[in-house]
């Protein structure tokens, strides 16, 4: 049976600088770990600081701090497998990587017991990494529910801690094709916009320059549409929740059927009011995952992958550019 993994390090902040709180020092050193999953350690005795235990995610760490956290082994899991359909693009002893379909929810959370991608997860493969605890066996990072594409699954620990230092240092290249209203005029551009949990609406996301965390969206324009919307590839060089839709809602271009941070279904169709054709049909964003590339956790290779676009988004593409073609 695993036993518990106790670990050490030092606190070498620049002096000067002021104290850190014990999770955010930790989260630093983990990135494997999610900040709650920190401060549930924490708050259950597991870290200490010189040899003294404290409880409080608050706690303050001073340069010279020596801190040491015990990790406790994966608790089995008791999630049931279910036969989910995603296609797997590769697939090793390391890692799976899959094209995640649009509606398909990452991992349990209230209101999704079952049927999420982790349940199918469990149905296809023999292992999955514990770090991410049990109810997200082998999940280094995640896509909205109503986003598709591409997506990286850890299969051992080793292998979900240098994923997680990777997305962590920037070092996974992600691009996404966003279908979005308005017609863009310049060929490319970025979006250098820090991003922080909205102040009244705590499930969602906003642009705060004062309170976010850096992020860093760099798109380009594929294509426009004379009924009135644009095709992007966006690159990210951060990973913030909801940054490709909060960006693109921040300079005036919201994705096509986001009902949080833009125009919803009801903004799509109004465009289309008085044409000679109905609007394709549109039931979620226009959001795809289309390329991911990172280096391989044990090899080290460079590895690319690509998710072709779904049916709902490349059918909606075609009618566009047929629209164009008789307009």
């Amino acid at each position: 049976m695993a036993s518990d993994a106790r670990h050490h390090c030092i606190c070498s902040a620049p002096a000067g600088r002021g104290d850190i709180r014990l999770d955010v020092f930790l989260s630093s050193r983990f990135p494997e770990l999610s900040r709650s999953r920190i401060q549930t350690l924490i708050k259950g005795g597991k870290v200490d600081i010189n040899g003294g235990p404290v409880t409080k995610p608050s706690q303050t760490v001073r340069p010279g701090d020596r801190v040491s956290i015990v990790i406790p082994p994966p608790k089995p899991l008791e999630l049931e497998p279910e036969a989910i359909e995603f296609d797997i693009l590769y697939e090793d002893e390391y890692l799976v990587v899959l094209d995640k379909p649009p509606g398909l929810v990452v991992h349990p959370a209230p209101g999704h017991d079952t049927g999420t991608l982790v349940h199918g997860l469990l149905h296809r493969c023999d292992g999955l990494s514990g770090i991410g605890g049990t109810a997200r066996p082998g999940i280094v990072h995640r896509l909205d529910k109503d986003t598709s594409g591409v997506m990286i699954v850890a299969k051992t620990d080793a292998a979900h801690q240098i994923l997680s230092l990777q997305f962590k240092n920037g070092q996974i290249g992600k691009e996404y094709l966003a279908l979005v209203h308005g017609i863009v005029q310049s060929p490319s551009g970025k979006i250098d916009a820090a991003i922080a949990r909205h102040q009244l609406k705590r499930k969602e996301m906003c642009v705060r320059a004062s309170a976010g965390r850096h992020a860093l969206s760099l798109w380009e324009r594929r294509e426009a549409f004379a009924v009135g919307c644009s095709l992007l590839s966006v690159k990210i060089k951060t990973g913030r929740t909801h940054q490709i839709r909060v960006h693109l809602a921040h300079i005036g271009h919201p994705v096509v059927g986001d009902s949080v941070y833009g125009r919803g279904i009801a903004g799509w169709k109004r465009i289309w009011a008085g044409r000679e054709v109905d609007a394709p049909v549109v039931r979620r964003q226009m959001l795809h995952a289309f390329r991911i590339s990172f280096d391989h956790p044990l090899s080290r290779e460079r590895l690319l992958f690509e998710a072709p676009l779904p049916e709902d988004m490349s059918t909606v593409l075609d009618a566009l550019r047929t629209s164009q073609l008789k307009n």
